[in-house]
């Protein structure tokens, strides 16, 4: 799913007016009609319906659905802010169509002319969308605060008034939705933990805007959902043996911190690799042989003597600790792998504290810090918005791939483009998952995946199968090694 910044928002409503002969009016009246249908099918018209309007196409929504809402039988009190303009040629007609209905109408011109909010109504926000290009001030902030304020239900009209599309609304006012109705396609805004409480549950309405636009626009950003997935896979073929999908190298683990390097060997088997070897401790090897016997083990301080050319891809820093012999292993495997690596957990520690290490890494690496990770390598972030830009930013420089782990994980890629993924629930919000996604992804390079290809189908398969665990198990008794155990009902999923 592409998602798209407001400016192309914008245009794909005047491209769908030019291309397919309908008028800006009635493309409103079918934006509200799905927003009536929506109140209407989820019994929300039982209660009082306050609708609060902008005088911008917006609140001419908001206007259309009053008008849909009398003709069912259902009249709601309208609230129309005063601005000190006429308003948009759209929502002057809804209004002058409004005057037929026994709607009363309430012109806001001052605070004391706000209506008392009670628990168990329910307000429509139609005061400002994905077209708010400034911060609110004045009469408008002083409504979203009182809107805020109440124990309503809230149902926001393609944005919760205040909230920018594609940039960070904070520390600016906005209104706390209980549901967010927008139209189309995912904004970018509801991807971001930072605008959570402000969006509630987001349901995308599709109004028939023009497929030919979206699939002829550039989109920077992508969300990852089934239909990308099943365009990355690649079908296993009949006459292939172990060498085909080849020999993963997962350089991990440390006393008392094995799990993680079985983790991620154990993802990593069951990404496809051909063949695995886990680069741990000597004295922990009856641990790896013992517990995954479909792996190799090989020895860390043998590494010097290490054929590096028979490997396909190495996954590094699950369980590694940070001490001298941590960082002369991170060392070795950087300057004498010249193929794409995935760096994390102590991995990422080590380059933090040994900043030279990154300039080091070779290109087309995925690196999977988590935000506090991601913080010590590249800086805090002042929003989640910030943290995009600089991982863009890094991506480019450094021509590595960037998965900052979380709900909607993220890719950014060296040329520009971000993928968001679509899988994953807070039950994988546990020790050990991040080192089942190293092993997944390394895995995927094995198989002879693009850097961008392996990063967007791991973060997939990693959050599906979480889901997938969550749904048999609950989120709350959810562990990492769950995820391992629905790897295979999750590449099932993908394809058939």
């Amino acid at each position: 799913m592409k998602i798209l910044s407001a400016q192309q928002i914008h245009q794909w409503d005047q491209f769908t007016i030019k291309h397919e002969g309908i008028s800006s009016l009635n493309l409103m009246e079918r934006a509200a009609g799905q927003c009536t249908r929506w109140i209407v099918e989820n019994d929300l018209i039982q209660s009082p319906i306050k609708i609060f309007c902008g005088k911008g196409n917006n609140g001419g929504d908001g206007l259309a659905i009053a008008c849909q809402l009398a003709d069912k039988g259902v009249i709601p009190q309208v609230y129309i802010l005063e601005t000190g303009n006429t308003g948009t040629d759209d929502f002057q007609a809804n209004l002058s169509r409004l005057n037929s209905y026994p709607v009363q109408k309430h012109f806001l011109q001052n605070e004391w002319a706000f209506p008392e909010i009670k628990t168990g109504e329910i307000i429509i926000d139609a005061l400002f969308g994905s077209g708010l290009n400034r911060a609110l001030e004045g009469l408008l902030a002083d409504l979203v605060e009182h809107i805020y304020d109440s124990k309503a239900t809230v149902i926001s009209i393609d944005l919760p008034s205040g909230m920018f599309c594609d940039r960070s609304t904070i520390p600016h006012p906005l209104i706390r939705a209980t549901h967010t109705l927008t139209f189309q396609t995912l904004k970018l805004c509801f991807l971001f933990p930072e605008n959570e409480e402000y969006f509630g549950e987001v349901h995308i309405l599709n109004i028939g805007l023009s497929e030919s636009y979206l699939s002829s626009v550039n989109a920077s950003y992508k969300l990852a959902d089934a239909e990308l997935i099943k365009q990355l896979y690649k079908p296993r073929k009949k006459f292939s043996h172990k060498g085909t999908y080849g020999h993963t190298l997962i350089v991990a683990g440390d006393k008392g911190k094995m799990g993680a390097a079985l983790l991620s060997t154990l993802g990593c088997l069951r990404s496809g690799s051909g063949l695995v070897t886990s680069l741990v401790p000597k004295d922990e090897f009856a641990i790896v042989q013992t517990t995954a016997p479909e792996a190799m083990a090989a020895a860390q301080e043998d590494m010097p003597s290490m054929d590096w050319l028979k490997y396909s891809a190495i996954g590094i820093g699950p369980g590694l600790g940070t001490n001298e012999h941590a960082v002369s292993v991170v060392e070795q495997v950087i300057s004498r792998f010249t193929k794409p690596i995935v760096v994390d957990a102590d991995a990422l520690n080590i380059i933090s504290t040994n900043h030279y290490l990154i300039n080091k890494i070779p290109e087309g690496s995925i690196l999977t810090p988590h935000p506090k990770e991601f913080e010590r390598i590249f800086g805090k972030p002042q929003t989640n918005f910030d943290r995009l830009e600089i991982a863009k930013k890094h991506a480019l420089e450094l021509k590595v791939f960037i998965i900052v782990k979380g709900f909607y994980s993220m890719l950014a890629c060296p040329d520009g483009k971000v993928f968001f993924n679509s899988t994953g629930n807070p039950g994988m919000a546990t020790g050990g998952s991040g080192d089942v996604l190293t092993g997944i992804l390394s895995g995927l390079l094995s198989q002879g995946y693009s850097s961008e290809h392996a990063g967007v189908l791991g973060m997939y398969l990693h959050g599906l199968a979480g889901d997938l665990a969550a749904r048999a198990l609950s989120q709350e008794a959810l562990i990492a090694g769950d995820v391992i155990d629905y790897l295979g009902k999750a590449w099932l999923s993908i394809s058939s």
